[in-house]
């Protein structure tokens, strides 16, 4: 559900954000501590470090999360939505014609691609740390532990088919359930240990990095699992508007994570040997089972939010020309953004099942964990760097020491998950190439597609002289002819006189147009264009969000002056089939890797919801 269409509605705006955007980050606490101190690069639990490390988990979630993402980033919408896409949408409209639209464009794409990465650790670490709690009831449970979180990521995976409505409006009340209990149980052992309250003094944050400075850079690298999700923030804007979000944030969510790590800094202070699981050991033992349980449901809703952000990134992905077309399926009748990616949902599944099995702990996924966050928190701040000085024209005397230390927080954070790749930092950062190949590759692909389809094609009045001098039979009833180029002949129009030797009484040349914006508004959707001799060209605008429906923009082209019955129009296709030149422009295994792409793409036909009865395909041969 949109936030233009709960305006009325903050207080359910707010429990859904609560829900939805800080499922993520809000189940940090279950491992964050616990491997900045025993994961593979332990430091000592003494005062001194548990302090240092609070502090340093405090200013980071301050400078990461509250400053770069809530005060500054979650400025630079694009129409209201968020993300990487979104943000590559506006920036590169910002730098167009300029020498940086390249790297601006590149830095975009990979962001996408790391964020493939990150979705596919984040089911798999927040689900095995949340079961992993049945070790701290009881031992013995431990050999449970890997197929009770197989069988509810299979669960999770299996139920995305039906949509997440139904779901969804318990997520809300789940999560506030979720911070109170952080919160309460960090109260708890703040109360009793106090002076773990002194770590809120950043002073202790320097004082760690000073007098352990390789220490501390290690620690960073579990440091940042405590603001992973951050970036949802940002991601998920459209979905609830940029005031619940903060309002969930700065009056809900910051203080009870905040009061949760320091409760379990607390705990340590006490007994230094509760860093085997500092978060379940903050309950008392009969809270454990539930403490179990609602965890689960809470790293599941974690999960969730995931998911559906990475249908979401597929489907702006497919609208702004980066995949091929996919089958999309919506599950609500109601909430446009409720979507479900067939082909993403199980690359995901298998690869988070890998994952479980591979690594086994979430120990040894937190090695993996980190190198994908933040490369894309980097990334965020470079691409919203051209935002802050091209439209918003800050005082580059005040922006650029900003930036400058944003910036100088990321890399150090990126720096110190480099290192890990070789204990599992590797798999994001291959699934991170694998996808920008991928999306830079069909990129590519389409361009050489169009450019050759350009070469092969003629120039339309050329054309429209040209049938005016040949005897040609008039069909009585219309002609739609889809075409990805808005100039030049359609090759299906050309086929069809070619083979058929027949005109269709109404000739309408139709161009889907993608816009840098999220939506397009219903008045803004078509540009109809009379060309004379029964020939009509129809622009089709939608937003990277937008769901395509020609049938359906076509009824409104009578307003523009051209109206015609449906039911007696036919739908012309051009099927392309590609094969490589002998010297390609593309390296040969690229060029045969966008050709497999091309050949499974799901059909116009479908993708735009034509009617399959009224549709005539035509193949041609392209050589690129």
């Amino acid at each position: 559900m949109s936030a233009n269409e709960n305006n009325s509605r903050p207080s359910a705006l707010i429990i859904g954000a609560i829900g939805v955007v800080f499922g993520d980050i809000g189940t940090s606490p279950l491992y964050a501590l616990k491997e900045t101190f025993a994961g593979h690069h332990p430091i000592a639990v003494e005062p001194a470090s548990v302090l240092g490390v609070l502090s340093l988990i405090f200013w980071t979630i301050m400078a990461l999360v509250t400053l770069k993402y809530v005060v500054i980033i979650m400025r630079a919408d694009n129409h209201g939505e968020g993300g990487s896409l979104a943000l590559l949408a506006r920036v590169t409209e910002l730098t167009k014609n300029s020498r940086a639209t390249w790297f601006v464009t590149m830095l975009g794409i990979f962001a996408a691609a790391l964020f493939y990465g990150d979705s596919m650790i984040t089911p798999a670490i927040s689900v095995l740390s949340a079961v992993e709690g049945l070790e701290v009831v009881a031992p013995h449970f431990k050999e449970y532990v890997l197929p009770a979180t197989a069988l509810i990521l299979t669960g999770l995976f299996w139920i995305q088919r039906y949509g997440t409505g139904a779901v969804g409006r318990f997520f809300g009340p789940v999560m506030c359930a979720w911070f109170g209990l952080l919160a309460i149980l960090g109260l708890i052992h703040i109360w009793e240990a106090p002076d773990v309250l002194a770590a809120l003094n950043p002073i202790h944050a320097i004082e760690f990095l000073v007098r352990h400075p390789w220490i501390s850079f290690l620690a960073l690298g579990a440091i940042v699992l405590a603001v992973t999700g951050g970036e949802a923030l940002y991601t998920d804007m459209g979905h609830f508007g940029k005031f619940p979000i903060r309002i969930a944030w700065f009056g809900f969510v910051l203080p009870a994570l905040v009061l949760n790590y320091y409760g379990q800094g607390a705990l340590l202070l006490k007994d230094p040997a509760a860093i085997q699981n500092p978060f379940y050991l903050l309950a008392p033992d009969w809270a454990l089972i539930p403490m179990v349980l609602l965890a689960t449901v809470a790293t599941v809703i974690a999960s969730q939010a995931v998911i559906s952000g990475a249908f979401s990134v597929a489907r702006q992905a497919i609208q702004l020309g980066y995949l091929p077309r996919m089958r999309i399926v919506h599950t609500s009748h109601q909430e446009a953004g409720q979507i479900y990616v067939p082909f993403t949902n199980w690359t995901l599944y298998l690869a988070v099942m890998a994952l479980v099995f591979g690594f086994q702990s979430s120990s040894n996924l937190a090695a993996a964990y980190g190198i994908a966050v933040t490369g894309t928190m980097m990334i965020d701040t470079i691409l919203v760097a051209f935002v802050v000085f091209l439209a918003w024209r800050w005082n580059p005397w005040l922006a650029a020491p900003l930036l400058g230390a944003l910036l100088l927080i990321d890399f150090a954070f990126f720096s110190a998950n480099a290192i890990k790749l070789l204990q599992g930092g590797w798999f994001p950062v291959v699934v991170a190439l694998a996808s920008f190949t991928t999306l830079t590759t069909w990129r590519r692909g389409r361009r050489l597609l169009f450019q050759e389809m350009g070469n092969l094609t003629m120039p339309l009045d050329q054309f429209i002289r040209s049938i005016e001098k040949a005897e040609l039979q008039r069909v009585n009833s219309n002609a739609v002819y889809l075409t990805s180029r808005p100039e030049g002949v359609p090759s299906a129009l050309l086929h069809n006189i070619k083979h058929n030797e027949v005109l269709h009484a109404r000739n309408i040349l139709v161009t889907v147009q993608t816009a840098e914006t999220p939506y397009v508004a219903d008045a803004d959707r078509l540009e109809v264009i009379d060309l004379g001799h029964s020939f009509y060209r129809v622009l089709v605008h939608y937003g990277f969000m937008d769901q395509p429906d020609i049938p359906k923009a076509l009824e409104m082209c009578g307003e523009k002056g051209l109206a015609f019955d449906l039911n007696k129009t036919s739908f012309f296709l051009s099927r392309e089939v590609v094969v490589p030149k002998m010297t390609p422009p593309m390296v040969l295994w690229r060029e045969l890797f966008f050709i497999w792409m091309l050949r499974n793409a799901q059909s116009a036909t479908d993708f735009f919801r034509i009617p399959t009865n009224r549709v005539v395909e035509l193949g041609t041969l392209v050589e690129i």
